[in-house]
């Protein structure tokens, strides 16, 4: 491209340029010309009048003034061969004197015509050289009588050539400047180019954190400005989408992790029983064990289904009591197993939502507060509204988590304390399809604790007082 531009430039320079002198020295050629033709007519006429004075003379005398002729001319003879200037005298149609060698190769009589339409007749004569002829016909009593007068216009031409070849080669020299001048020129006008090329050629190659320098307000810069909006878009998704992927293989490798576990468990306790003599007692003990991996492995499949099943739901206007007293019969009786005090306080607020994906939401988080809490301890669920959300809290005085901890908390397979996360039954799912409900329900959850003091989890769900209902994906 700037190679492209800069042999158009150049050429479109030097076609101009050439051209401008060209005409500029045709130009000065006729002016030239023009003043020769003057200094020539003005020469013939001095040379004319003279001559027809000593023709006047001579007749006087009563001498032949066509014989006397030769001798009228010597002295102008002598200037012509000082100017390179030529004489002719013509008589009717005849030419009967001339300076030089030989006489006008023109006819007098078709001189003399054309010089009766006009005094005279100049015209330009290119050989046997460059001349600039003019012939007239004398007046009467001498009307019989012309004077051919031609100047050379050699020296004209030469200077006119000395002039073209010195406009050429300043047109030359000037042309080399500006090639020059262009080459700097089209190097920075070019330089924005070739750094969006060099950038786009980094990001090809995996860089998404080049950036152009953004210089003034022009096209240039606007270009470089779209183009570092563009790079931090390309930067955010890529970002995303390796998030995204290293989400995905944690997952992949964590469901691995899990399924491995229980399956090493279940295929020892199979293989003890079917090559090793057992015990009614460790039959059972070993039927039991299994039975139970079998059951996590169920839950784990089914909390899995949850999670996928989550796409689309209908909504209304929840009443937040109704879904108290709704999961209080459903967690109850787990709470009094594990000894802890389960209490509701609600605030007759309504929540826009599904009811029964929010008392999955409400269960899965009341059943995370059983696992890290010891029995003898309790758990609150309370609701209250904060400008048009309702907020959602379930509050337990279990081991609490580290900031590193709740940084990972959602993450599927995820476990604060996995020897106690087993050992209830836990998959490490829940607050994942937590997340996923109330993300669904355009709200957020939302994790306050430190260790040794509990948690407080909060789900922040949009508000409502009438009942609604639509569809969300």
């Amino acid at each position: 491209m700037k190679k492209k531009t800069f042999i158009v430039t150049l050429l479109l320079f030097m076609i101009f340029m050439n051209s401008s002198m060209l005409i500029v020295s045709f130009i000065t050629l006729r002016e030239r010309i023009a003043a020769e033709q003057e200094t020539v007519l003005e020469e013939h006429y001095v040379i004319s009048s003279g001559l027809i004075g000593d023709m006047q003379a001579v007749q006087n005398r009563g001498g032949d003034v066509r014989e006397s002729m030769g001798d009228l001319m010597r002295i102008y003879a002598r200037y012509s061969q000082k100017r390179d200037n030529a004489f002719a005298v013509s008589c009717e149609e005849a030419w009967i004197w001339h300076s030089g060698d030989a006489a006008p190769a023109e006819e007098p009589g078709i001189l003399a015509e054309q010089a009766d339409q006009s005094e005279r007749m100049v015209f330009v004569r290119r050989k046997p050289k460059w001349q600039l002829c003019v012939y007239g016909r004398f007046p009467a009593p001498f009307q019989e009588y012309g004077l051919w007068y031609s100047a050379g216009l050699s020296d004209t031409f030469e200077g006119w050539r000395g002039m073209k070849n010195m406009l050429f080669t300043v047109s030359m020299a000037v042309t080399f400047i500006l090639a020059l001048f262009l080459v700097k020129f089209l190097d920075i006008l070019f330089r924005p180019l070739r750094e969006i090329s060099a950038a786009s050629r980094v990001m090809a190659e995996g860089d998404y954190h080049t950036r152009l320098p953004v210089r003034g307000k022009d096209e240039i810069a606007l270009m470089a400005e779209h183009f570092n909006r563009m790079a931090e878009q390309v930067e955010s998704h890529i970002k995303l989408l390796q998030e995204t992927a290293d989400k995905k293989q944690q997952f992949v490798d964590n469901f691995a992790h899990e399924l491995r576990t229980p399956l090493t468990a279940i295929y020892g306790y199979a293989e003890y029983l079917q090559k090793a003599p057992a015990t009614e007692k460790e039959l059972f003990e070993c039927t039991q064990f299994i039975l139970s991996e079998c059951s996590r492995l169920q839950n784990m499949a089914y909390q899995l289904l949850d999670l996928a099943a989550l796409r689309e739901f209908k909504t209304e206007a929840c009443e937040v009591d109704h879904l108290f007293r709704r999961v209080h019969e459903i967690m109850q009786i787990k709470a009094e197993k594990s000894g802890i005090s389960l209490s509701f306080s609600g605030s007759g607020e309504h929540v826009i939502g599904n009811m029964e994906l929010l008392i999955t939401l409400l269960s899965n988080l009341i059943d995370n507060a059983f696992k890290a809490s010891a029995g003898g301890s309790a758990v609150r669920i309370r609701a209250e509204r904060k400008e048009d959300k309702v907020i959602l809290e379930v509050e337990d005085q279990g081991i609490g988590m580290t900031r590193e901890q709740i940084s990972h908390i959602k993450e599927a397979f995820y476990r604060v304390d996995k020897s106690r996360s087993r050992a209830a039954g836990g998959a490490g799912l829940g607050l994942s399809i937590c997340e996923r409900i109330v993300g669904l329900h355009g709200g957020s959850l939302e994790f306050i604790s430190e260790p040794g003091r509990g948690t407080v989890a909060q789900a922040i769900l949009p508000g409502g007082e009438e009942e609604t209902g639509f569809t969300t994906s």
